[in-house]
């Protein structure tokens, strides 16, 4: 066996993925809150990056560096202001005029004023030889600091949280350190509807004291406002507000113990449970309707997003439909090549220049990044419309099955592409502002040979049946597929059950007994 050196050359092929190319499909995934986080971290990183608005103007930062150029090339062309001559100095101004003077100039006297007037320290320091100009404070006057109008944000506040509503409350029950800690503890653990979601059993652990204290405190905080605050379950929130009221008593609290039989409307249980008649069954299931669950939702909490779409489609005069991106939800950047120009020009470092070169090359890919991907969202989105043409008409009913391969190869796209595209996107119609991936349903075959189905619009066809129904005829499960068997859907039961269990539509048997029960609905 021998050892031996050699050099040989072999051709292959390989994927590559180049960090440009990594940032590209980085981008074309991200949401727009996530992508106006990433270029505003890139705006603050790269000097050669600009933001401009939605007219293509320059940004705030670089109209003032604008205005500060010309202001010096005003400063340098004296000769500009007057024939040739030196400007006149404000310098030489009385900045400090008496009062006779300023009365004579304004033809009135200083201390005619209307007498509902409050009197400013500008007024009062009028009463002497000279005027000062210091203007009055903002607050002593009530309007803006040009004194024109008044300064409505100063009068905004802040939505109370329900922390900040809890913690005032618990400075006032005790002074003990203590219980304040406890107390605190408990209430960073109330979530925004106002549930206390840590077991008493791990507060005790982490805080490193006893079970009693801590369930001692608990009760204090429950006994905060609002009614129902820091329970940690839907039984003892309702227990909590009717003991408030003074209707907890023993049928109560066989009820509020039994919330699963309220649920299901087995009201004969509920009846036997609670020894109670229809009539009082009635007034007590009327109580506890007009109890609030969530009793934290009444403060404010995080602010609620809007969806706001990437795509828009309305109708074109001539019943096609037009597809056009959102410009508002599209960050606008450019690449400084004049500055990059002026600061390569002098004499710079090399680790500078380096440094330098990095950033033009990251800008360029970033807006041409930027570029690819709106057009790739456009086009996707524009191929999602002309499959699903019978929607945008007739709505949900003509859904048609759709998946990522189909579009894909429309579009001539890998369908990993398309996949990154419809994540996070959303499309804004005339029937509201939906998700991409809502377009993208299942097939569910036809019957007798006949078309497939969409799984959305099976869905909401089982919807319109159990709404269409009458108490004398509840549509069970296998009465909603001969049903849809009849319109041509071949579908299982299970399947039935599953799109009747995703719309929160309680079974046959359940709206059975709520319909032969209308007094206790």
């Amino acid at each position: 066996m021998s050892l031996l050196q050699r050099l040989e050359m072999r051709q292959g092929q390989a994927l590559v993925m180049t960090p440009q190319l990594l940032q590209a499909i980085k981008l074309l995934q991200l949401s727009q809150l996530d992508l106006a986080a990433y270029v505003d971290a890139e705006l603050e990183r790269n000097p050669l990056l600009e933001r401009v608005d939605g007219e293509g103007h320059e940004t705030p930062e670089a109209a003032s560096d604008t205005a500060f150029e010309g202001r010096e090339g005003r400063e340098g062309g004296e000769a500009a202001d007057g024939e040739g001559g030196e400007p006149e100095s404000w310098l030489s101004q009385d900045l400090n005029p008496s009062r006779s003077e300023i009365e004579g100039d304004f033809d009135t006297r200083l201390d005619n004023v209307f007498p509902d007037e409050n009197p400013s320290p500008a007024r009062e320091a009028a009463s002497g030889d000279m005027l000062s100009l210091t203007p009055a404070p903002y607050g002593n006057t009530g309007g803006s600091f040009d004194g024109e109008a008044p300064d409505f944000e100063a009068t905004l506040t802040a939505e109370t949280s329900l922390r900040e509503h809890l913690a005032a409350q618990l400075d006032l029950a005790t002074r003990d350190p203590v219980e304040r800690l406890i107390g605190g503890f408990l209430i960073d653990a109330v979530d925004e509807a106002g549930y206390l979601r840590d077991s008493i059993d791990a507060v005790a652990e982490r805080l490193g004291t006893s079970l009693d204290t801590v369930a001692r405190i608990l009760k204090l905080v429950q006994g905060f406002d609002p009614a129902g605050v820091a329970a940690r379950d839907l039984a003892e929130c309702l227990a909590i507000q009717l003991r408030e009221k003074d209707r907890f008593d023993p049928a109560m609290q066989a009820l509020v113990a039994r919330l699963d039989l309220v649920a299901k409307r087995d009201f004969p249980a509920l009846r036997r449970l609670c020894g109670v008649d229809d009539e009082d069954l009635v007034e007590m299931l009327a109580e506890i309707r007009r109890l609030d669950p969530k009793p934290g939702r009444a403060f404010g909490g995080s602010a609620v997003e809007v969806l706001i779409p990437d795509v828009f489609v309305r109708a074109a005069p001539d019943g096609s439909w037009l597809v056009e991106l959102n410009g508002e939800a599209l960050p606008r950047i450019l690449v400084n090549q004049s500055y990059y120009a002026r600061v390569s020009k002098g004499s710079v470092a090399e680790g500078d220049k380096a440094f330098l070169s990095e950033c033009l090359q990251t800008a360029n890919w970033l807006t041409r990044s930027l570029e690819q991907r709106a057009r790739t969202i456009l086009k996707v989105a524009t191929e999602i419309v002309r499959q699903q043409d019978g929607f945008f008409v007739h709505g949900v009913t003509h859904l048609r099955p759709l998946n990522l391969k189909t579009v894909a190869e429309a579009i001539g796209m890998h369908e990993s592409t398309v996949s990154r595209v419809t994540s996070n996107k959303s499309i804004g119609t005339s029937r509201g502002t939906l998700e991409m991936k809502y377009f993208f349903t299942a097939a569910i075959p036809g019957a007798a040979g006949a078309a497939a189905h969409s799984s959305e619009a099976v869905r909401h066809r089982i919807k319109q049946l159990v709404d269409g129904e009458t108490p004398s005829d509840v549509l069970s499960d296998d009465a909603l597929v001969q049903k849809l068997r009849d319109e041509g859907v071949d579908i299982a039961r299970r399947t039935v059950a599953k799109y009747r269990e995703s719309l929160r539509i309680p079974s046959s048997i359940e709206r059975r007994r709520g319909n032969f029960a209308p007094a206790l609905r």
